[in-house]
């Protein structure tokens, strides 16, 4: 038997899974590890805890899987992006880490913005918006307010490149990492040399991983040291992943042009392979080359949307649970008898690019109850992703869409989202995207796949599939201008307070 092992480096644990060549997962482990909030904005991590748990997780998975770890062909490794470190020349922490949710680096952010520089056309065409999760801004944070350690850096990079550090000796990139967040551009000449001149850090670029190697390719084999803390054998090939949600489209089976990964929970995620690149107010990206060689990939996403359902129920039907929720919203007609609810609880990240825009409930009548409410919020935010889909253009046509998340959960949602798409939604029979997306490409950096998409169509499986109802999604036509009309409309309210 032949199995490989794909790892999760999550915000809250990190997770390691043993797939057969088939994706089916034989055992997983996960371990936590905690974050620090020293201040508001703030959070950070001790990259020695990552290294921990990584131990720790793949210990466990290979010990509950049973197998012998002479049986493991490769690994590979996604982890949170833009979890920045800044590490000495023998590759140890000077600092904690700063996370992807850590925001302390907003003015930075604002200089990068307002450098005008055209690498920053993979932020809405230079439209914005720059943020202070990115590595740039973090990495100005620390020259700016602690020049030291700045100094001090040999490396600066990221949670994935320091456990590939630690796993292989080698100092490398992920090209997906360094595409999505780094300004970095296959097309475009590779580093963004005069971005970093433009804001002061120009010696950032030596800091930075002078080998960059793209996901699928093998990075090194594991050492010695690291074999025994993980409890595998020396020589084990370690392949390259990425950013958990770019990594999970693979795990999802999204290779194609006009396939789009619809990553939900607090947030949602829209990531779309196209036919060309886009580059156009309210879509990020083109991301070339960042999760498979030569095809373009695009990003939106949605600040808010699960969090509103658990704003709702948490405030307004905490004694109800979802089932009966969603039973009472299923009884009400699309459209909820008028009610529209705008998703912009936390600001507006596409396709309006907005953070001062506000959500709203419209419509209100003493007729409605909880479950017009819930349903309202259901569709807004439905409303808010075929907004962002049509709003990424000619180059991609949605022709299938692969959802992961906690929307999963929700009979009534999906059918809602597949309706105001007017596009079938698939699901997959593995929940964690991300691992299973490792697991494709350890199997094809071990040779057992051509491609990645290849390994893609021999991993991934789609468990069912929700077609979209004629009749409701002729309704949803009918509303979704209003919905459109309403972001406007209230902007004007807000501007003339």
């Amino acid at each position: 038997m032949a199995y490989v092992i794909g790892i999760d480096g999550g915000t809250e644990s990190l997770r390691a899974f043993v797939f057969d060549l088939e994706g089916r997962p034989k055992a997983s482990h996960a371990t936590p590890y905690a974050t620090d909030f020293p201040q508001p904005g703030w959070a950070e991590q001790n990259p020695e805890d990552w290294w921990r748990a990584l131990g720790q997780a793949v210990q466990g998975a290979v010990t509950q899987a049973g197998i012998d770890p002479q049986e493991v062909l490769a690994l590979a490794v996604d982890t949170t992006c833009c979890s920045v470190v800044a590490l000495n020349a023998e590759g140890e922490p000077l600092r904690p880490a700063m996370i992807w949710m850590d925001v302390r680096a907003a003015a930075e952010a604002d200089a990068v913005a307002g450098s005008g520089d055209p690498a920053l056309r993979v932020n809405g065409d230079g439209a914005g918006p720059v943020s202070a999760e990115w590595m740039l801004p973090k990495a100005l944070w620390i020259k700016r307010n602690q020049p030291e350690v700045f100094d001090a850096a040999a490396r600066i990079g990221e949670y994935q490149d320091y456990l590939n550090l630690r796993l292989t000796g080698r100092w490398t990139g992920s090209l997906d990492n360094m595409a999505i967040r780094w300004h970095f551009q296959s097309d475009q000449g590779g580093l963004p040399v005069s971005l970093l001149a433009a804001v002061g850090l120009e010696a950032l670029q030596a800091k930075w991983p002078q080998s960059i190697i793209r996901p699928g390719d093998v990075i090194d084999d594991l050492t010695a040291e690291a074999a025994a803390h993980l409890g595998l054998k020396a020589g084990t090939p370690v392949v390259q992943g990425g950013a958990d949600a770019f990594i999970g489209m693979i795990g999802l089976g999204v290779t194609e042009p006009g396939e789009m990964a619809l990553i939900t929970g607090s947030s949602h995620l829209q990531l779309g392979v196209c036919s060309q690149p886009v580059h156009k107010a309210g879509v990020w990206g083109t991301y070339m080359d960042a999760v498979y060689p030569g095809k373009p990939v695009i990003e939106g996403g949605q600040t808010s949307t699960g969090s509103i359902v658990a704003w709702f129920k948490r405030h307004f039907a905490a004694e109800t649970g979802f089932e009966e929720l969603n039973e009472a919203a299923a009884g009400i007609a699309p459209g909820a008898e008028g009610l529209m609810v705008l998703d912009h609880f936390q600001g507006n990240r596409t396709p309006y690019t907005d953070p001062l825009s506000r959500g709203a409930i419209t419509g209100l009548t003493l007729k409605h109850g909880p479950a017009h409410v819930f349903r309202a919020i259901l569709e807004g935010i439905s409303l808010g992703t075929r907004l962002i889909v049509d709003n990424f253009g000619a180059a991609f046509d949605a022709r299938r869409i692969v959802v992961a998340g906690g929307a999963t959960n929700s009979p009534l949602w999906l059918q809602i989202h597949a309706d105001t798409l007017g596009t079938p939604i698939e699901l997959t029979e593995v929940p964690d995207a991300p691992a299973l997306g490792c697991a494709v490409l350890a199997a094809h950096g071990a040779g057992r796949f051509a491609s990645i998409e290849e390994g893609a169509r021999a991993m991934v499986r789609t468990s069912r599939t929700i077609e979209p109802d004629p009749k409701q999604s002729a309704e949803y036509e009918a509303i979704h201008p209003q919905y459109k009309a309403l972001y406007a409309a209230l902007k004007g309210v807000r501007e003339t307070g």
